[in-house]
């Protein structure tokens, strides 16, 4: 416990720390002491007391007009200026002391909030800009010099190289005014990022450490700059890295020859594994960008391509009847019972579509997906697989149906197939939704549209699945009624969900086919004719 003495002299206010006490003085020692022009008291009732104190030399400095205040010691000045803060009256201070101000005491004197001129024996230059920058004047005794050894050998002259100073150098084993000043760095800088260090010491290295920690100053890499042999050493250090780890400290470390020569092939496997890994994130990367590009070119491809139908559509429309009558001779087809052709009616839009494509069928809907596309057909299964509706280049493809199938009269199971888009959504894209409870169980989505040339139809499903590649299920006409009715059998079983929509060997079946789960698999929909 020390004394502290408070004196008024004029318009002064006088501090010292009082190490001989009057006699009067020693029988109180262990209290405090006001007269008329001296104040009394010890560090601890100071500590303590800091707002009662404040209020009573706020008074003592309205009365005697006081605006300076005089410090003997540099050691008691933190407190002292921690009781005069906020009083405005005193503008000047002066530090009696020949030793070098140090950060501690010069933050002190910018949060009393009043003082404007400071006169003192030393500071380091980084401390006079901060009193710059807080507009405060400072009249120095003796030149300005280093405070220490580290902020010479890293060429920190004024505060803005120390606030965004973001490499440092250290010299092991530092001095304190070293760990001072290191201290006082850590403190203020939020740009920190390396710190090079010449040799291991652990005392040194910890109390490093501890400073970063206490500071809360993350992303810093700790370079140690030695040829490190000893394996205890080099174990140390991985232990601390991995303690570190989580405040994002990390170590570099200098390991010498010998200890590379032994370890040279578990580097070896090591950065092999890092270039495999990182040549696999390069190979993944460029794959994903070019399925992202391919995607989206297709994706805009298809709304390019469904723009000019609807335009084309709404121009017919505008220019021609609801209807056109076929050309009289229109070849037709009797067989399996189909219904000739000579006295149905092209509907306007199917006319439209075949003059932008003469291989149109229908138009294909599912409702609450992606699905309404015109249906075309080739002579094989292969051609639509890799061109559009234009018959263009195009990975996406487009929705066709299967060649042996008759789209005038409709065979006794009609099959649709679509690539699944599932990253553009165009195409078959959308189709996994038919596999969710949500919709399939909704009334509204168990019926597809897929209107022909000629007719508007309209489909009720009645089987869902996905099944392993198989073409059992790909049959276009049946030799008879017992073939048919084995064929619905086995497809309306191998259904997720039970529809309870009845279908008979009289019925004509719609099937829509696309691949799952990267082409292992086919999701496959069913549904029956209905004849309203």
């Amino acid at each position: 416990m020390i004394k502290i003495l408070f004196q008024i002299e004029g318009n002064n206010l006088f501090v010292q720390e009082k190490k001989r006490l009057k006699s009067d003085q020693k029988v109180l020692i262990n209290t405090n002491v006001i007269s008329q022009n001296e104040l009394l008291f010890s560090d601890e009732y100071i500590n303590q007391n800091v707002e009662l104190l404040h209020g009573f030399i706020q008074e003592l400095v309205n009365t005697y007009h006081i605006n300076t205040l005089i410090i003997k010691e540099s050691e008691i000045a933190p407190l002292v200026l921690k009781v005069i803060k906020n009083i405005f009256n005193i503008k000047n201070l002066y530090l009696l002391e020949e030793t070098i101000l140090s950060y501690k005491i010069c933050r002190a004197i910018i949060d009393t909030n009043s003082i404007s001129y400071v006169s003192l024996y030393n500071l380091p230059t980084f401390l006079l800009e901060m009193f710059d920058i807080a507009k405060i004047k400072i009249d120095t005794r003796n030149e300005i010099l280093f405070i220490s050894n580290f902020m010479k050998e890293n060429n920190m002259q004024n505060f803005s190289s120390l606030y965004y100073k973001t490499t440092i150098y250290l010299n092991f084993p530092l001095s304190k005014e070293d760990e001072d000043d290191l201290e006082a760095l850590i403190s203020i800088n939020r740009y920190l990022r390396f710190i090079y260090v010449n040799k291991l010491n652990k005392n040194d290295l910890e109390n490093l450490l501890n400073i970063i920690t206490t500071y809360k100053i993350k992303n810093i890499k700790i370079f140690i700059k030695e040829n490190i042999s000893d394996i205890e050493l080099v174990e140390y250090l991985k232990k601390i890295n991995k303690k570190y780890a989580r405040d994002k400290i990390k170590f570099a470390i200098d390991y010498s020859e010998d200890y590379l020569l032994d370890n040279l092939m578990n580097q070896i496997h090591l950065n092999t594994i890092k270039a495999c890994i990182f040549i696999s994130l390069m190979l993944i990367s460029s794959l994903v960008i070019y399925v992202f590009c391919s995607n989206y070119n297709s994706m805009q491809k298809v709304e390019e391509i469904q723009k000019d139908i609807e335009e084309v559509i709404a121009k017919t429309e505008d220019e021609e009847d609801d209807e056109v009558q076929l050309p009289e001779n229109e070849e037709t087809s009797q067989e399996n019972n189909k219904k000739p052709t000579q006295n149905l009616k092209l509907t306007n839009d199917m006319a439209t579509l075949l003059s932008m494509n003469s291989d149109t069928v229908g138009w294909l809907k599912v409702n609450n997906t992606n699905v309404d596309y015109p249906v075309v057909q080739a002579d094989d299964n292969d051609y639509y697989l890799k061109k559009n509706f234009k018959k263009q280049k195009d990975s996406s493809g487009w929705i066709f149906m299967d060649y042996r199938a008759d789209a005038t009269n409709l065979s006794q199971n009609n099959i649709i197939f679509g690539h699944n888009m599932y990253y553009s959504k165009v195409m078959f894209g959308t189709l996994y939704k038919t596999k969710q409870a949500n919709w399939y169980k909704n009334k509204d989505n168990q019926i597809i549209e897929f209107d022909t040339l000629y007719q508007k139809l309209k489909w009720k499903i009645f089987s869902i699945y996905v099944v392993p590649n198989t073409n059992d299920y790909l049959i276009a006409n049946f030799s008879n009624d017992k073939k048919f009715q084995e064929f619905i059998n086995l497809i309306t079983d191998r259904s997720i969900y039970t529809f309870d929509t009845p279908v008979s060997t009289d019925d004509k079946i719609l099937t829509l086919s696309t691949c799952s789960n990267n082409g292992r698999n086919r999701l496959v929909i069913h549904a029956v004719l209905l004849n309203d």
